[in-house]
């Protein structure tokens, strides 16, 4: 928002003295010219004189004691002029209105979309449209911005973003959206249904545009008075059955029987990149050549059409070509290219000179290529050629499309791969790596039994344990990553976290950083893993920290607030279901995001930052979690302004018998100590050897297996065992496979399943029913709840 402030001028009042010196001058020289005309001998002239000047001054006197002292500085509001100006700049329809949605200003689209200076809260055609706009108000006056869609409008079903603007922040800026353009078809039926279809006809061109099925949608006023006898209205009917195609390449009306004449028939396709008959078909009357009066007939034909084409001779000149034509290739005022070559790098001419050349001179087909033209070298799109005949001059056809929009899902696919297979080596590397951290921690837990603090390795053996747990902190991340991570969910409240790791923040972000926390009312609980959220919030205050050190600084808010499902609904998203939710936002003043690079954020090993300074891994973590806790995030960002995300986490509905049932298990497991046998199966010989001593320090008979084939001797010889514990990917038979096998001898036997995989990706695999499970790495303490609470189950 453009704002002027004028300097501060400041007024003193005149004292008693400075009054008195102006009167007294002005009656002074009253006096004195009364006295030289009085010398003078003109009498009544003198008297006059004085009593003049002692009548101003008196006046002077009296004017001067009413004088106000002014003692407020003047200040300066908004430059409406360049306000006037930024706005229209914007292609959107765009107003400015105060609090109370008072219209202020209003750019030339607002204006020629709501046809007149109404204020927005005015544009809702029903009470509900009105209160999606008055919410709309309501949050961005609350909350800094807000948006509703679906909101019914004179013109039609449209969206709007208000946004609180101003250096007071005491204006609203409002935004309409133009809505996305409609499919081609519907636009293509509509033109022929219109205008467009009576200029055709008026250049004796009969259209008719007929979908994949081959049935006419839609037709011109000449097609349709002459394409079937009784002349009734051909959509609906097959194209094929209307005209006849003959074995010179003319066509044939069947209504008009054998005395019909031969027509040349053109077909444009909707899209040029399906082969199907799908498009506009065109019939032209005449002979095999195009007289020269037919000229202008046939580049008013070519204006008209949507689709960008040109026509090329012999020689692989341009013949003509449309405005549409000419907006693909980025043709840029009278500038006339003479060859197709012209338009495309350095390296696609080659290839569309030999394309045209052949379409040229051999037989009549078609084919598409793809090229990068001159004006957006980075993106392809992609060029359509045909084969043409019998129409003078014009032997080839080109059809220029823009297919940006398909390259870019194209990207967006493999990059879901490259993911895919990242998190799926991220997971492989963390199921290696758990089972050594899991050695190494159960190891330390073992040698901590037997020390107590104040021995001489009693520290160091807590330094290796420390950073054990770091590593396993990594581990987890590269899990989260990948979205594969074992999470601990719990029920929780959002600003609770958020108070638990604001003192952490606040040692993070340094003293140039300014941290508002501020939370919304009668938030509902989520269900979520603490440990991550935290982290969540963590790397997205350390990124905004070091997107606000270019600017020396900033203020970092992190706000918390309810999202009531008709809120919800009225955001009128495809991502975000309809539900109650509790919101979390983290906004900072730096120096934003470009447009072009906000989409890549959340990309794995994408960063901004230099060499050494980032690893890519710290938004594409944050992804992970939130989609992991079923949540959902977005970003938005202004260059220069600063960035806000935004997460939403569903509100969990948590049953009273289920909390009690929590609080009982819990209850049971501050007993550690255990009896029973217990068959440990597993390939590590280094984890089976800690989890077996660990066993068996609290007081369990412990019995080992190598592998699933082994565990299945031992319980086919008839040993009583009370649980079984197995890990979950072994070589040869598995975990899961393994205990189908024993449970056909024991239907009640009890398992326990350990793992470095992440347990909601082994759960749609395991298939195992009244299974519990232990992530990998787990401490001593770890194993024996983990037992305590199997055996503990029925």
């Amino acid at each position: 928002m453009l704002q002027q402030e004028l300097p501060r001028i400041d007024s003193s009042p005149l004292d008693g003295w400075g009054r008195w010196l102006a009167p007294a001058l002005i009656a002074a020289a009253g006096l004195s010219l009364g006295l030289v005309l009085l010398l003078a001998g003109q009498t009544v002239m003198g008297g006059i004189a004085a009593l003049i000047g002692i009548a101003a001054a008196a006046v002077v006197y009296l004017r001067g004691a009413d004088v106000t002292p002014v003692g407020e500085p003047l200040v300066g509001g908004p430059d409406f002029a360049l306000v006037g100006s930024a706005l229209g700049m914007c292609g959107d329809a765009a107003a400015l209105t105060s609090e109370d949605g008072s219209l202020l200003m209003a750019n030339a689209a607002y204006r020629d979309r709501f046809a007149g200076n109404h204020s927005p809260l005015q544009l809702g055609v029903d009470e509900d449209a009105q209160q999606g706009l008055e919410v709309a108000r309501t949050m961005a006056w609350r909350d800094g911005a807000g948006c509703a869609g679906r909101i019914k409008t004179p013109q039609g079903i449209m969206a709007v973003e208000v946004e609180r603007v101003g250096a007071r922040s005491d204006l609203l800026l409002w935004r309409f959206p133009k809505p996305p353009p409609p499919e081609p078809t519907t636009v293509a039926a509509k033109w022929l249904s219109g205008t467009t279809g009576e200029r055709l006809a008026a250049a004796g061109v009969m259209a008719a545009l007929v979908d994949e099925e081959g049935l006419v949608i839609a037709a011109n006023k000449q097609f349709r008075d002459r394409a079937l006898e009784d002349g009734s209205d051909p959509a609906g009917h097959r194209f094929a059955g209307i005209v006849d195609l003959g074995e010179d390449g003319s066509v044939r009306l069947q209504s008009e029987g054998e005395a019909a004449k031969p027509m040349r028939l053109v077909h444009i396709p909707v899209d040029p990149k399906k082969r199907g008959k799908s498009g506009t078909f065109l019939l032209f009357e005449g002979g095999d050549s195009v007289a020269p009066s037919d000229a202008a007939h046939l580049q008013a034909l070519l204006d008209v059409l949507p689709i960008g084409l040109a026509l090329v001779d012999r020689d692989g000149r341009f013949l003509t070509m449309n405005e549409a034509f000419r907006n693909a290739a980025g043709i840029r005022g009278n500038s006339n290219p003479v060859y197709p070559g012209d338009l495309v790098v350095k390296e696609d001419k080659a290839a569309v000179a030999d394309a045209v050349r052949r379409n040229a001179r051999g037989p009549a087909m078609s084919g598409d290529l793809a090229i990068r033209l001159a004006r957006q070298p980075t993106d392809p799109v992609a060029l359509t050629i045909a084969g043409l005949r019998g129409l003078g001059d014009a032997a080839v056809l080109l059809l220029l499309k823009d297919n940006s929009e398909e390259a870019k899902l194209k990207r967006q696919v493999a990059q879901a791969t490259k993911m895919q297979v990242v998190g799926q080596l991220a997971g492989g590397v963390a199921h290696d790596f758990n089972n050594i951290l899991t050695a190494i921690i159960g190891h330390c837990d073992l040698m901590l039994m037997r020390h107590t603090p104040g021995d001489s390795d009693y520290d160091d053996i807590q330094q290796i344990k420390s950073n054990s747990n770091r590593a396993a902190g990594l581990t987890r991340q590269l899990l989260a990553f990948s979205r594969q991570q074992t999470l601990r969910p719990q029920v929780l409240q959002l600003p609770d976290v958020v108070s638990e790791v604001s003192h952490l923040l606040k040692r993070l972000l340094g003293e140039s950083v300014e941290l508002t926390v501020k939370h919304g009312r009668a938030l509902g609980s989520i269900r979520a893993d603490p440990g991550q959220l935290e982290q969540v919030i963590i790397n997205l205050a350390v990124n905004a920290r070091d997107a606000m050190a270019e600017k020396g600084g900033g203020t970092l808010t992190i706000q918390t607030y309810p999202v009531k499902s008709d809120q919800v609904a009225q955001l009128g998203s495809d991502i975000l279901p309809i539900a109650d939710y509790s919101a979390l936002s983290v906004t900072d003043t730096g120096t934003g995001i470009a447009p072009n690079v906000l989409g890549k954020i959340f990309e794995p090993f994408f960063t901004t930052k230099e060499v050494g300074k980032g690893t890519g891994l710290g938004l594409s973590t944050v992804y992970g979690i939130v989609k992991q806790s079923g949540g959902f995030i977005f970003a938005d960002s202004k260059v220069g302004e600063g960035t806000r995300f935004v997460i939403y986490l569903p509100v969990h509905r948590e049953e009273a018998s289920a909390a009690k049932s929590a609080k009982s298990v819990k209850a049971k497991q501050d007993e550690l100590w255990g009896s029973g046998t217990v068959l440990l199966v597993e390939d590590e010989p280094m984890v089976r050897s800690v989890a077996e001593r660990a066993l068996t320090r609290h007081g369990y008979t412990v019995i080992t297996a190598d592998n699933g084939e082994e565990a299945l001797e031992v319980i086919s010889r008839g040993e009583e065992i009370d649980l079984l514990l197995s890990d979950v990917v072994m070589p040869g038979m598995d975990g899961p496979a393994m205990v189908a096998e024993a449970r056909k001898q024991r239907p009640e036997l009890k398992v326990l399943f350990m793992s470095g995989y992440a347990e909601e990706q082994l759960r749609q695999s395991l298939g195992v029913d009244n299974a519990h499970f232990l992530p990998k790495p787990f401490s001593v303490q770890d194993l024996a709840e983990a037992a305590k609470r199997a055996l503990g189950t029925k």
